[in-house]
């Protein structure tokens, strides 16, 4: 019999078997193509000086101050020369006025300083019949003179006309509802001083004083289904056009604007109209408000006001 001992020897020296062939590694998976990036369009826009001059083509802005940069640069002028700028109509047309919306195929002109003048202005009443706007690049200019007021009786200010400075303090800088708020405090029956700019006119436009007392739907500025859409802080982007609701909510909210603040802002309206679409209740919109545009320090009567005509809006337009 064979011993335990032998039979461990026997096992050690038994021959091993080969081991199996390595099976062939398999090929590592395939990295996935990452997508190409989408190519952003190139928008290309053509702009003229409103009061004449040749067509020059201007790309690559994000805000109005780069837009005013950009035409400047194609005409060979500062920035700061540029008020205002109109769409598809070199008039001064408050209509027609640019705002944080360009069409696609929209021709942009731009109206620049003019004559400088002064005028003196006695408040006799709470109100002196203004209503101011801005460019969004540190001019604020009159966007309507209502009928009947003081500053209609002053046949030297127009529409289009850029405020400059009151009493000699400079307002350079200043935004449209930082001016009204100005005009509103000035003491009555006492006289103050205007210096206003003009727009430079066409020989077309001479005598042009463009006062209304009701302003109609403004008009939108774009020819096309979308619009590039300025914005004061990040890229411009391209965008459908607004929808019915959201364009009457806007204009409802801008005539609120100009009630309440002496200010029109169609741009400044749509905002208040998006902000109100992220909201439940008044005062979630409130907070929403504070926090977005918290420099207007809107009166709460005004924040109920505009979340009314916002839901208005809505049912009106089903």
């Amino acid at each position: 019999m064979e011993s335990a001992a032998a039979r461990e020897t026997q096992e050690a020296e038994a021959p091993r078997l080969p081991a199996p062939p390595p099976s062939p590694a398999e090929p590592p998976a395939a990295t996935p193509t990452p997508a190409a990036p989408r190519a952003r369009p190139r928008l290309v826009f053509r702009t003229q000086l409103a009061h004449g001059s040749p067509t020059g083509k201007i790309e690559g802005f994000t805000n109005v101050r780069e837009l005013y940069a950009k035409i400047a640069e194609a005409f060979g002028i500062a920035p700061t020369e540029i008020l205002f700028c109109t769409l598809n109509s070199h008039k001064v047309d408050m209509q027609k006025l640019l705002g944080g919306q360009i069409g696609l195929e929209d021709f942009i002109f731009a109206h620049v300083r003019g004559e400088t003048k002064e005028v003196e202005v006695t408040k006799t009443e709470d109100a002196l019949g203004l209503t101011i706007t801005d460019n969004g690049a540190g001019y604020a200019f009159i966007k309507r003179i209502k009928e009947g007021s003081i500053i209609n009786r002053i046949e030297a200010v127009c529409v289009g006309d850029s405020i400059e400075a009151i009493n000699d303090h400079s307002i350079v800088g200043c935004r449209h509802y930082e001016v009204a708020k100005m005009l509103r405090e000035l003491p009555k029956s006492q006289p103050f001083t205007l210096r206003l700019v003009q727009p430079k006119r066409a020989f077309d436009m001479i005598g042009q004083r463009s006062r209304s007392s009701k302003c109609p739907t403004e008009a939108k500025v774009s020819s096309g289904r979308a619009t590039l859409r300025l914005r004061a802080g990040g890229a411009a982007t391209v965008e459908e056009m607004p929808s019915e609701f959201e364009e009457e909510a806007s204009r409802r909210v801008d005539d609120l604007l100009e009630s309440y603040m002496g200010i029109r802002d169609p741009e400044l309206a749509s905002t208040m109209v998006e902000t109100s679409k992220e909201t439940a209740s008044v005062q979630e919109f409130a907070r929403h408000l504070d926090s977005v545009l918290g420099e207007f320090a809107f009166p709460d009567e005004f924040v109920v006001e505009v979340w009314a005509a916002i839901g208005e809006a809505r049912e009106a337009c089903g």
